[in-house]
């Protein structure tokens, strides 16, 4: 079984890519040794987003439901052809995901979602997904200002193609290792301090549980590839 965290934070060892290490040390736990986690950070590859040159829907094309684009992202996207699960993860830029994480999910996604009536799916196996989404707001002003509907329509996407994806928002983080460095007023370090202490832990285990659920689905759907 093949389960992959895709990090769509320019950060590695922060927030976003904290909580989806957590997710697969979750999913490690519960797919047991024949289990194999990956995380992958987009920020490392360079690519752009669609292309619009929709190789992908030529009937009987070479590339006929795969993206044709041949870059670094390319491999990428191989790879993930075969995962049994994905938990893709991004901080909240004006209430979506970062650039980097949409021109992928773009390139991931439109190659599989068949232009017919019912705009089916190409993708060869049913594979487990999960979103976890970082924010430096507090979840009152997520809810008022419409995050989770925001977000939402690129979820209903992923199930059209994949599955439902299971959904963590994680809230308030912790932006700097020192405040003071930076012109930040609207926010109080004492009180991005106590919420990091606190709850912080909380959505790390959070996470590692959304991933150990996340092996379990994979592996009730069959879709175990072995070694």
């Amino acid at each position: 079984m093949r389960i992959y965290a895709v990090n769509g934070s320019p950060r590695k060892k922060w927030n976003t890519a904290t909580v989806l290490q957590r997710a697969l040390d979750g999913a490690a736990q519960a797919g047991g040794a024949h289990c194999h986690v990956e995380m992958l950070h987009l920020y490392d590859y360079r690519y752009k987003g669609c292309l619009s040159c929709f190789e992908c829907k030529r009937t009987g094309g070479p590339s006929y439901g795969k993206c044709a684009v041949r870059d670094e992202l390319a491999p990428v996207l191989e790879k993930l052809a075969g995962a049994d699960g994905v938990i893709f993860g991004s901080p909240v830029y004006f209430h979506s995901v970062t650039g980097m994480m949409r021109s992928f999910l773009e390139r991931l996604m439109f190659p599989l979602l068949v232009y017919d009536r019912q705009y089916s799916s190409l993708a060869p196996q049913k594979t487990a997904t999960a979103f976890i989404y970082t924010m430096n707001v507090t979840r009152e002003i997520m809810l008022e200002q419409g995050y989770p509907e925001k977000l939402r329509t690129t979820e209903a996407f992923m199930e059209r193609i994949f599955s439902r994806p299971a959904v963590l928002h994680v809230h308030d983080t912790y932006q700097f290792s020192d405040y003071s460095k930076y012109k930040v007023e609207c926010f109080s370090e004492e009180e991005k301090a106590r919420h990091r202490k606190e709850q912080f832990p909380l959505d790390c285990q959070k996470a590692y549980e959304l991933g150990a659920a996340l092996a379990r689905q994979a592996e009730r759907a069959g879709n175990i590839l072995r070694e």
